[in-house]
C-alpha cells in the first residue's frame, strides 16, 4: 500500500452511529487525522500492538467509504468537488477506543493511528461511482454482518466534505478522506464486541469493492 501524504477522517457523520456512541451530530464536520503510516492494503493483517493491552480490550472496526484527491486543490466549490476526486476506496477506520478517548488528552489521533489501523482497498476510478451518496456499505466480522447502511445517510456528503476541508487548506494530491462510519461498531454494542487475534473483518461497498483483513495480536 502506497503511503498517502495525509489521511483526514470524519467523525459522527451518520446520526445512528453518533447516537450509539452517546453523542449527536454537529453543525460542522468533526475532523481528525490518522497517521499516514497507518495505511495498509487489502489482505494485510490488522496487528493489535502491545500498547493496546493498556486499557483493556478496545480495538474496534469502522467500515467507511474513502475518497482520494486527484490534484493539489484549495477552496473548491461544492459544484466542482467531484472533479478533484481521483477515485474511491473501501476503508476500515480501525480504532483503539481507550487511546482515542482517554489515553491522549481527548484527541482522537493516537487511538486511530497505530500501524495497520487504516486498511484500504484498491482505488476505483471516480468514473465508476457516479453518485457517492448512493452506495451500500456493510461490515462483516467472522461471517456475521455487523454494519449495514446507505452512504445516502451521511450527515455531510462527499461534495460538502471536499468543499469544507479545502477551505483555506491545500489538499495535496493523494490525500485520503474517510467519510465516517454507520451504526454497529463494537464499542456501541452490549456487551462490546472488539477485535481479537484470529478474527477476520470485511467491508463491502457497492461499486467500490471488498476489503478483507485478518486480525492478529503482536
Amino acid at each position: 500500500m502506497r503511503i498517502p501524504p495525509a489521511i483526514l477522517a470524519i467523525g459522527r457523520n451518520y446520526a445512528d452511529h453518533a447516537a450509539e456512541m452517546g453523542g449527536k451530530t454537529d453543525e460542522l464536520p468533526m475532523v481528525f487525522m490518522k497517521n499516514p503510516a497507518s495505511a495498509c492494503g487489502n489482505g494485510d493483517a490488522i496487528v493489535i500492538p502491545p500498547i493496546c493491552r493498556h486499557g483493556g480490550p478496545q480495538v474496534d472496526y469502522e467500515g467507511e467509504l474513502a475518497f482520494e484527491i486527484a490534484r493539489d486543490c484549495r477552496d473548491v466549490s461544492e459544484a466542482d468537488a467531484l472533479s478533484v476526486i481521483a477515485g474511491y476506496r473501501v476503508a476500515n477506520d480501525v480504532s483503539a477506543r481507550w487511546w482515542q478517548k482517554t489515553g491522549s488528552g481527548g484527541q482522537f489521533c493516537r487511538g486511530k493511528s497505530f500501524d495497520t489501523f487504516c486498511p484500504m482497498s484498491e482505488l476505483v476510478p471516480a468514473s465508476a461511482v457516479p453518485d457517492p451518496q448512493d452506495l451500500e456499505i456493510e461490515t462483516i466480522l467472522n461471517g456475521e454482518r455487523v454494519q449495514h447502511a446507505s452512504t445516502g445517510l451521511m450527515v455531510f456528503g462527499v461534495r460538502y466534505l471536499v468543499a469544507e476541508l479545502s477551505k483555506g487548506m491545500t489538499l495535496l494530491a493523494g490525500t485520503i478522506v474517510l467519510t465516517g462510519t454507520p451504526a454497529g461498531v463494537g464499542a456501541g454494542r452490549k456487551p462490546p464486541l472488539f477485535l481479537k487475534d484470529g478474527d477476520t473483518v470485511e467491508v463491502k461497498i457497492s461499486r467500490v469493492g471488498h476489503l478483507k483483513n485478518p486480525v492478529r495480536e503482536a
